[in-house]
């Protein structure tokens, strides 16, 4: 029985990153995809806020542990894997800092952007998650679009900064963050530029199956949704 197990909702960016970084980490994980489950009274139990991933494991102060991002820095604390999350004081900082800011800026304008498209459920606050009129909803979808550019090109610049990854020569955890929330920009058929697209194929051959096994299952959730819409 794997020591880890972790539950996912397979269509998810989100859950995209970790199930990406268990791999590319060589960790013993057992997934179990709770699509469908995540407000059953068992899943509430060990997660009261329903969210994905989810991972389970003893020595964890309540045995569980969600968030993307902190999932990450937690396993790479406890197995010392200093190739993804380097320990380096001034190394870490900005490997964190690259997290921090996508997941506070960069995100919320993909999650604004694709969700209507996906058919996923918006955050409270977000003008989606609302009652507010269905121009409204087209106009902010519209503005974080045309928004997503510039956050987009402080990674590009600062933290990459001439070199392959955030993370130097080899993608670090926030490389595998950017990556996997950049793959949901296909629904909206969002024009990447070309550093963004060779940057995201640079990872996927770095990591090889480990990226390109749980993208594809997200790749094809893009493309039945792309699908459906045109039908």
């Amino acid at each position: 029985m794997a020591a880890i197990k972790l539950h996912v909702l397979k269509p998810s960016v989100n859950n995209l990153t970790v199930r990406i970084f268990t791999r590319a980490a060589g960790l013993d994980v057992e997934e179990i995809d709770v699509w469908g489950s995540t407000g059953s009274p068992e899943f509430l139990e060990m997660n009261p806020s329903r969210l994905t991933p989810l991972i389970e494991e003893e020595g964890l102060p309540r045995n569980t542990l969600w968030e993307s991002c902190a999932i990450m820095q937690y396993l790479c604390n406890k197995h010392g894997l200093e190739q993804l999350y380097p320990s380096d004081p001034a190394s870490r900082a900005m490997v964190d800092s690259a997290m921090f800011y996508l997941i506070g800026t960069l995100y919320p304008y993909v999650a604004r952007a694709t969700y209507p498209a996906l058919g996923f459920p918006h955050y409270a606050g977000e003008v989606g998650h609302s009652d507010a009129h269905p121009d409204k909803k087209s106009e902010a979808q519209k503005a974080a679009m045309a928004a997503i550019a510039e956050p987009l090109e402080v990674f590009h610049s600062f933290f990459r900064d001439g070199k392959p990854f955030i993370g130097g020569k080899h993608p670090s955890i926030a490389d595998i963050r950017l990556a996997s929330t950049l793959e949901f920009l296909a629904v909206i058929d969002y024009a990447l530029p070309k550093w963004a697209k060779e940057y995201v194929a640079a990872i996927e051959k770095k990591l090889g199956k480990a990226y390109a096994e749980p993208a594809g299952d997200v790749r094809g959730y893009i493309a039945y949704v792309r699908s459906q819409a045109k039908a």
